[in-house]
């Protein structure tokens, strides 16, 4: 091209004055330097400008992709940070105490509901166990019960007890009864019918003793009966179980180690589904409502994990005016409680807006625009985006239903004549 040789000659100009003053001796050099002189100066003459100019202004159009603005639903959302944290999380400790013969987890170790994770020395327990059934078997037998059974009901007035005492009270009765006729017939004297009545009243008294004992045993059968029960669960209380399905955070307990009531054993943690806490700002806290859809996504994940909003906060954070909100994420096994995430809420699964290819939008100093195709030329227009994603950006202004805007403008020059490829 004319112009690349222009610009070689300048550069070259240099370097040849500077050898002819070197060779100004020498006949034959300033010769030569005379001949070619007029075509040195004639090839620094360049119409490189002038030919550019009508290169811009006569050139073919730049072909270039096109899409028709309209109207299309639209998902709004508001993004928020939070962080996981396990549903459930349960220190488990011994509620009897002794010493540690079995463990049967560690840490990391995933375990099911119900499953035994240790065993304090169950031997004590079996003894007080046995020492109970023998108390409520002594008991059964006082109310004239087997000593072994399950059932606690007795008629009073059927015991020996009471059959005695009812005996020894009628014979009195009849005894009072018989003198009593006697002293009306003048047979014997008042004082033998006295001590006939003072007799049938200390029957009477044995009788209703007889009763209140028989009571008594009864209550002491059932006092037995919750002692044996007692004993029963102490010795069951000696295994530690798993109440929900989940992973041991924390062992804080070894075989051979004796244990205290209460004392600490494993800590588990339930990791399905997961706890999400997160903070939405008071601007559009109104937005967010209990049951709304979610997306979950962490950094180094590809995936993307959904759940629901299922609790908000009665009030908004005085400190940082922020509504605090929780949401179940179902979690397949890849997510940690404690992990930190970026939420996307749904509050609105179709809403109508202008939305353009996110490869159309291009950033300059700060300012948004898109390359519009008006009467054959690009035309530069500023915009104001909304809600984005990696595929398509919502414009909120700048632009209307019907604009051809250009996929991908490049490096574009505002008036440039383009054509709209198929």
């Amino acid at each position: 091209m004319r112009w690349q040789d222009d610009i070689i000659v300048r550069r070259a100009l240099p370097a040849i004055t500077m050898w002819v003053r070197r060779q100004q001796r020498s006949p034959h050099v300033r010769l030569l330097c005379c001949a070619f002189l007029p075509f040195i100066v004639l090839a620094c003459k360049s119409d490189y400008p002038a030919t550019a100019r009508q290169t811009s202004e006569t050139g073919a159009p730049k072909q270039v992709q096109t899409i028709t603005i309209e109207r299309t639903p639209l998902e709004r959302t508001v993004n928020v940070l939070g962080s996981l944290a396990a549903y459930d999380h349960a220190t488990l400790s011994a509620k009897v105490s002794g010493r540690v013969s079995r463990l049967t987890v560690d840490f990391g170790s995933l375990v099911e509901q119900g499953q035994t994770l240790a065993q304090i020395e169950p031997r004590d327990y079996q003894l007080q166990v046995q020492q109970a059934e023998a108390a409520l078997a002594q008991a059964r037998v006082r109310l004239g019960l087997p000593p072994q059974g399950t059932t606690a009901q007795v008629d009073p007035e059927q015991t020996a007890t009471v059959r005695q005492a009812r005996a020894l009270l009628d014979e009195a009765q009849q005894t009072r009864d018989r003198f009593a006729t006697l002293v009306e017939r003048g047979f014997i004297a008042k004082a033998e019918f006295d001590s006939a009545d003072a007799a049938y009243k200390v029957a009477l008294g044995r009788y209703q003793d007889a009763k209140e004992e028989i009571h008594n045993r009864q209550a002491l059968l059932m006092q037995r009966q919750a002692e044996l029960e007692i004993a029963r669960q102490r010795l069951a209380d000696t295994l530690i179980r798993a109440p929900f399905d989940g992973v041991i955070q924390t062992r804080q307990a070894s075989i051979g180690e004796y244990l205290a009531t209460s004392a600490p054993v494993v800590t588990l943690v339930r990791m399905n589904p997961l706890r999400l806490r997160a903070e939405v700002p008071e601007r559009v806290a109104s937005t967010v409502q209990a049951g709304q859809k979610i997306r979950v996504t962490v950094d180094g994940d590809s995936r993307v994990y959904t759940g629901f909003i299922s609790r908000l906060s009665p009030t908004i954070d005085e400190q940082n005016r922020m509504l605090t909100v929780e949401a179940d994420v179902h979690n397949p096994g890849t997510l940690r409680p404690g992990s930190f995430v970026r939420v996307a809420i749904v509050t609105k699964e179709a809403d109508l807006a202008l939305t353009v290819p996110a490869q159309a939008v291009v950033t300059f100093a700060g300012l948004e625009k898109v390359w519009l195709v008006q009467d054959g030329k690009a035309v530069e227009q500023p915009v104001v985006t909304g809600e984005r994603t990696k595929e398509w950006i919502e414009i909120a202004d700048g632009i209307t239903v019907g604009d051809m805007v250009i996929v991908e403008p490049g490096n574009l020059r505002s008036g440039q004549a383009v054509s709209v490829g198929q």
